[in-house]
């Protein structure tokens, strides 16, 4: 487990983050979380970590588990210990914490119900302080390693793919739910699997930012939103483009170049020294400018890896700087109610100090 470059880098960084939280515990239960720092697919699992004093033992982490992936895990994990679930796993983090004397704990905030935190709070000796942690993990998934960025641009290539077959398959008198089952189906012969439900939005349900594909039929002039992600090897990647058949009207035409524009302009800010705020800021003054600014409410992007949506979120609330190795969708939009929506999506990698689009190659 600890052996592999990667993973022992993450493990680092999360230690020093422990380390300046003086924290000596931690209780991980969010399942892509515990991937991320296993490499290995989290089901139904836990992690507990002790911070170690000895120099030369940074931490005992304890893999926690139940019958049904005792023998997998055990034969898939090295350099951590193992602890089967047979019962209540808030009891297992109590007497864990208790036998290893974790003077103060940590636990993950967004990932833990408060009916859950009391039952571990209230079984805790009074030695140990139960501490709520905010992104300590997720905040280290920005940042991409070159295997990350591998698969993520794997699974962007045949998205790609995905949508240059998309374009020689529509045709009149296809329902939206045809349409996603063999885009769906495309992705899978390509060795990877959808990272979720395929949205296709014909027509006025173009204007539903995340419609659920229906029995709703292609027309002439009606416009086809394709929105759809591949998980290859575990890693996202999720683009939107849109459709036309026939003439395309002078109005569509127009909010199209609008909303291509709102995004060109995005990622011409992108820069080391820019907040992310800012990124959102810009595509949504220019498509304010032009008249829609209330017909685009959602936020400019976000980050994606091993979730679809993870940190970091592409928002006016979010001040903090952009990075190198931070992989995001950067999507302006605008959704005109009860007549089209148009977005168009694209998977951005910053990278030395600049922007790789990944689905540059896809036309627009």
């Amino acid at each position: 487990m600890f052996n592999s470059e990667f993973l022992s880098l993450r493990w680092e960084n999360l230690y020093k983050k422990l380390e300046d939280l003086k924290l000596d515990g931690l209780f991980v239960s969010h399942q892509t979380n515990i991937t991320y720092l296993t490499n290995f697919n989290s089901r139904d699992s836990y992690l507990l970590i002790k911070l170690s004093s000895n120099i030369n033992k940074k931490a005992s982490v304890f893999f926690i588990t139940d019958f049904r992936y005792w023998q997998e895990v055990r034969q898939n994990l090295k350099g951590l210990s193992f602890e089967k679930l047979n019962g209540s796993i808030f009891k297992k983090i109590v007497n864990l914490s208790k036998l290893l004397k974790i003077k103060r704990l940590g636990f993950e905030a967004k990932y833990l119900s408060y009916a859950e935190y009391e039952k571990i709070r209230e079984d805790l000796s009074l030695d140990t302080e139960l501490v709520p942690t905010y992104d300590l993990i997720d905040s280290l998934r920005e940042i991409k390693s070159d295997i990350e960025i591998q698969k993520i641009k794997k699974a962007t290539e045949i998205n790609i793919e995905a949508f240059r077959y998309a374009r020689k398959i529509i045709k009149k008198g296809l329902s939206e739910k045809e349409i996603a089952r063999k885009l769906e189906d495309f992705i899978k012969r390509k060795g990877a699997k959808p990272a979720f439900e395929t949205i296709v939005a014909v027509g006025p349900n173009s204007s539903f930012p995340h419609h659920i594909s229906g029995d709703y039929k292609i027309r002439d002039s009606e416009i086809i939103l394709i929105d759809m992600g591949v998980d290859f090897q575990g890693y996202k990647s999720d683009l939107t483009r849109v459709f036309f058949l026939g003439k395309i009207p002078h109005i569509i035409r127009k909010i199209k170049e609008i909303v291509i524009k709102a995004q060109e302009l995005a990622l011409e800010t992108l820069t080391s020294k820019i907040s992310i705020s800012k990124i959102d800021k810009t595509a949504r003054d220019y498509i304010k400018k032009n008249g829609y600014g209330k017909f685009f409410g959602h936020a400019l992007g976000h980050g994606i890896g091993l979730e679809v949506h993870e940190e970091p979120y592409i928002s006016l609330k979010n001040k903090n700087m952009i990075e190198n190795g931070m992989v995001f969708t950067v999507e302006p939009a605008i959704y005109l109610p009860g007549k089209f929506g148009i977005r168009v999506e694209d998977m951005v990698w910053f990278n030395k100090g600049k922007p790789e689009v990944l689905s540059a190659t896809l036309d627009k």
